[in-house]
C-alpha cells in the first residue's frame, strides 16, 4: 500500500517546538505527532454516505413517490 507524503512549508519556529513538546508528551516522533493531529481533525468530521445525501436532496425537494414493487420489478424504473 503506497502512503501520502506531504510538506508543510513556512511553519514557524514557535509551533515546530509546541509540535515538538507535544511529540515527546505523547512518547512520538514529531511526524507521528503530525499524523495524529491530521488523522484525528479528518477523523471527526462525520462521514456523508451518498444514499443519505440522496434521501436528503429528495426530502428538501417534497418527497418523490416512485410506484416500484421491489418484489417483482426488473429492470429500471420507468420514470415517464
Amino acid at each position: 500500500m503506497t502512503m501520502a507524503v506531504i510538506s508543510v512549508r513556512n511553519l514557524s519556529d514557535e509551533t515546530h517546538r509546541a509540535l515538538k513538546a507535544r511529540a515527546a508528551q505523547n512518547q512520538r516522533s514529531t511526524e507521528a505527532e503530525v499524523r495524529a493531529i491530521l488523522d484525528a481533525a479528518v477523523g471527526s468530521q462525520q462521514r456523508v454516505w451518498l444514499g443519505s445525501l440522496l434521501t436528503e436532496i429528495g426530502r428538501d425537494a417534497g418527497g418523490v413517490d416512485l410506484a416500484v414493487d421491489r418484489r417483482t420489478h426488473r429492470g429500471p424504473p420507468d420514470f415517464s
